[in-house]
């Protein structure tokens, strides 16, 4: 990568036939760079953030006895780490000899896509995550016995005529399904929202930024 950042956008967003002031142009240049700088930079960290929970939750829960639940969140995690490391991958092989304006245009084409393809992880990512807590509780350690077993047995002692399936009642089973089905109808809304929570305000200066640039080239 012989030509920086700095140094292409030294050459302005625009070409020749742009009708801007160098001083104008310069300000854009800057604003662009700290922008996409501090998207890579927190991006960055929040990879690093997440394979750092997702070890400690795993060694935490071998201590808690719900080894099953940190086993499947810390590989569940792990894939999503590296799908998105791939993606981060594929932002730093963006051409950035093109101009400016163009590069700023590619980068945000790729935040779509980044978004569009972890909407569809976020349908699996929590019902996943949530099943992985019902399993861990359900066979955790209680009394010498799963714990899943001793309020089934607690549950019949006060409701001998409840209905089972394979054991478990279908209540509960009923229960179950209905928050999995919620939480892939909304797991990308879900996803949208932890999103915009974290970097709502670099995606806004974003948009702001390639308004006004366009307003200027138009």
């Amino acid at each position: 990568m012989e030509r920086s950042i700095e140094n292409i956008w030294k050459e302005g967003f625009l070409k020749s036939d742009a009708l801007v002031v160098p001083k104008i142009n310069d300000l854009y240049n800057q604003k662009s760079i700290h922008i996409i700088d501090k998207f890579k930079r927190m991006f960055k960290i929040n990879l690093i953030a997440i394979v750092a929970f997702s070890f400690a939750f795993l060694v935490v829960s071998f201590f808690v006895g719900i080894p099953i639940t940190g086993i499947i969140f810390f590989v569940t995690l792990s894939v999503l780490v590296i799908i998105n490391k791939s993606l981060l991958n594929d932002l730093e092989k963006l051409d950035m000899g093109v101009s400016s304006y163009q590069y700023l245009k590619a980068f945000n084409q790729w935040i779509k896509k980044q978004i569009a393809i972890n909407k569809k992880i976020s349908r699996f990512l929590y019902p996943i995550i949530f099943m992985s807590m019902i399993l861990g509780f359900w066979f955790k350690d209680a009394e010498g016995m799963p714990l899943g077993e001793r309020l089934v047995g607690e549950i019949l002692y006060g409701f001998p005529d409840i209905y089972l399936v394979f054991g478990i009642p279908l209540i509960g089973i009923v229960v179950v399904v209905f928050i999995l089905a919620l939480l892939a109808f909304f797991g990308g809304r879900i996803y949208k929202w932890d999103l915009n929570l974290i970097y709502g305000r670099v995606f806004k200066k974003l948009e702001e930024l390639i308004t006004d640039i366009e307003s200027l080239r138009s």
